[in-house]
């Protein structure tokens, strides 16, 4: 395989967007089959470079050791596969779902572009080219919500664009501390710088960069926004999947491969402290939410505190967890997603009171859910078990325990949500306000199975894919066959840390029984326990009404400004320049009039005593 086949992963999905912009929107047959045969090929090609190995593809751009340099390794090819992988599913599912979307032109093409600008991403082994293929996500992401055509979707979309990029500016700034640190921008050529000093700086701003797109606290708050907003195969493909999947593998790439991380040292802590925080306090969210789509949406916030978590402990058990974690979130997550637009998709709802008993109905939309569900739960032997085990493994091993009981803390939290999901939507009586209902079509449905089905194979069949795409990313950074002992102990269920975890599963089983008895056994209510308990209501309030949102807070905040700037200064400046200038100016005029006496001979005094004048200066100019 030549190196040109790099620039394949780009320019296919790139070309096939600027096909999908300009195809007629009546031809609705070749659109979808173009989608899904360009996207199965995406994925062969993805499949063919990760067995290549190691490639790159350089060529000079605008010198200064700025490059177009494109780097295939294990881990980029790894995270190639993924992205063609989820792609491919979002095609064969917006076949059905997508059909009807107004702009459906648009939808197709700014899906593959954003495709095309993640592969470069992945690939990009120069910083400069890795931001432009970077910043382009950003508008794409902001084209894609506004299909949403809602009320807000305008407004949802403005401000993950301003969140965005205030995250990308921060990883803009960091790139050039690095930079001036090391004398190159070549990622290949950056390896254990210490972070300290100026370094630690570029270590945290691109740390903001990374974890910013993976949708962690507290840059987020556009998501549960968008997941109302935006249309669902949207959400499925860029929240849940995509995000994470760049976002973790750049921090990942941070940790690892730019700075040397020491266990427990300043920035590892820093890492795990965002990473608890952001499971808890999204978890408490989404606990609490009563939209379905929104209800997933902080699910998607809380599972990255996982990823980061894992990383950050900076042992190899957790760092694998981590990254592992990112791959089977992405499964699970991108299945609850188009399970609930599957849902919609029928009974055009998604609002948690007016679904029930759709498990009769809708029995394979069901069983994915429930797959999935249970994996993000984190119940054996699912994939979600497995990855969450590895990160508590490693929140332990740094002695740390506080950072566990949070993981665990979210995990009872996840697991209670979900029963509270499932039980609204698909068990108890069926919901009067929907009509009968069937199955969704099978290009809907079979994306949901198909990664229900990888959430089994991923936690029963565990030790395949941790060896063949998450091991060798380790390979280098830990003692040699360290990294391989985490296996060993993936799927042992009689072991301390474990148990506590299955505890955790029946605490929150109890949990959801109890609030649904309480609520007059309407699951939709059985988190209002949680949600009114003494200090808890109090703090779920402020953040209904959004104080906690950094970007409401900071239009708010930049309102005030300006009515201060315009109160204090613009204001007195105008008053200024109409009463004094003019007085001044009123003044001056009067002395003007006095000399006006129609004498000309005084004219003619002040002319050439003028002349004069400027003659001086300018002969005193031309001497200096």
């Amino acid at each position: 395989m030549t190196p040109e086949t790099l620039l394949i992963p780009i320019l296919l999905p790139a070309a096939l967007a600027l096909v999908f912009f300009l195809m007629p929107a009546r031809t609705r047959l070749v659109r979808e089959i173009l989608a899904v045969l360009g996207a199965g090929g995406l994925f062969y090609v993805a499949l063919a470079l990760f067995s290549a190995k190691n490639l790159t593809w350089k060529v000079a751009w605008l010198g200064k050791g700025i490059d177009f340099d494109l780097r295939l390794y294990h881990f980029s090819g790894f995270i190639l596969i993924g992205l063609a992988g989820f792609l491919f599913l979002i095609a064969l599912y917006s076949t059905v779902k997508m059909r009807n979307l107004p702009r459906i032109r648009e939808y197709y093409g700014y899906v593959f572009l954003t495709a095309a600008l993640a592969n470069g991403a992945v690939l990009a082994n120069n910083f400069v080219p890795m931001l432009f293929f970077w910043e382009g996500l950003l508008l794409t992401l902001y084209a894609l919500i506004t299909l949403g055509a809602k009320k807000d979707s305008n407004r949802t979309a403005v401000k993950s664009f301003i969140l965005g990029g205030l995250c990308d500016f921060c990883l803009i700034l960091g790139i050039g501390i690095l930079w001036a640190q090391t004398g190159t921008l070549t990622m290949s050529e950056i390896s254990g710088v210490p972070p300290v000093g100026l370094a630690a700086a570029a270590f945290i701003l691109m740390m903001i960069g990374a974890i910013g797109k993976a949708g962690a606290m507290p840059f987020h708050t556009w998501i549960p926004d968008a997941a109302v907003d935006a249309p669902v195969a949207v959400m499925a493909f860029i929240p849940a999947a995509l995000e994470k999947l760049l976002g973790i593998y750049f921090l990942a790439r941070i940790t690892l491969d730019f700075f040397k991380i020491e266990k427990n040292g300043a920035m590892a802590l820093t890492m795990m402290i965002i990473g608890a925080a952001t499971i808890v306090l999204a978890v408490f969210m989404a606990l609490i939410q009563k939209d379905f789509k929104r209800l997933l949406s902080y699910h998607a916030v809380s599972q990255v505190g996982y990823m980061i978590l894992g990383i950050g402990t900076a042992v190899p058990i957790g760092i694998a967890g981590g990254i592992f974690h990112m791959i089977n979130h992405a499964m699970y997550k991108c299945g609850l997603f188009l399970s609930s637009g599957s849902v919609e998709h029928r009974c055009g709802t998604t609002e948690l009171k007016k679904l029930g008993g759709l498990r009769r109905e809708m029995p394979l939309t069901a069983a994915g859910f429930a797959v999935c569900a249970l994996a993000i739960s984190g119940v054996w032997p699912l994939n979600g078990f497995v990855s969450k085990e590895m990160v508590f493994h490693g929140a332990v091993e740094t002695g740390y325990i506080v950072f566990a009981i949070a993981a665990w803390a979210g995990a009872i939290l996840t697991f209670a949500s979900f029963l509270k999901a499932g039980h609204s939507v698909f068990l108890g009586p069926r919901g009067e306000d929907v009509p009968k209902v069937k199955e969704s079509e099978s290009p809907v449905v079979l994306p949901i199975l198909i990664l229900a089905l990888l959430c089994i194979v991923f936690g029963v069949f565990n030790k395949l894919p941790l060896n063949l795409f998450i091991s060798p990313i380790l390979e280098g950074h830990v003692t040699p066959g360290e990294h391989l002992d985490f296996t060993s102990h993936a799927l042992a269920v009689f072991n301390p840390i474990a148990l506590i975890s299955i505890g955790c599963l029946i605490l929150a089983l109890l949990l959801h029984l109890y609030g649904w008895r309480k609520a007059g056994r309407k699951a939709y209510l059985a988190s209002e326990p949680v949600h009114k308990f003494p200090g808890f209501k109090q703090i779920y309030d402020l953040a209904e009404k959004r104080v906690f949102d950094i970007y409401e807070q900071g239009i708010k905040f930049l309102k005030g400004l300006s009515t201060v700037l315009f109160r204090g200064i613009d204001r007195p400046i105008d008053a200024i320049l109409e009463k004094g200038v003019t007085a001044v100016g009123g003044r001056f005029t009067k002395i003007l009039q006095g000399a006006h006496t129609g004498h000309y001979a005084n004219y003619l005094a002040w002319c050439l005593g003028g002349l004069l004048a400027v003659a001086g200066i300018i002969s005193w100019l031309i001497g200096i």
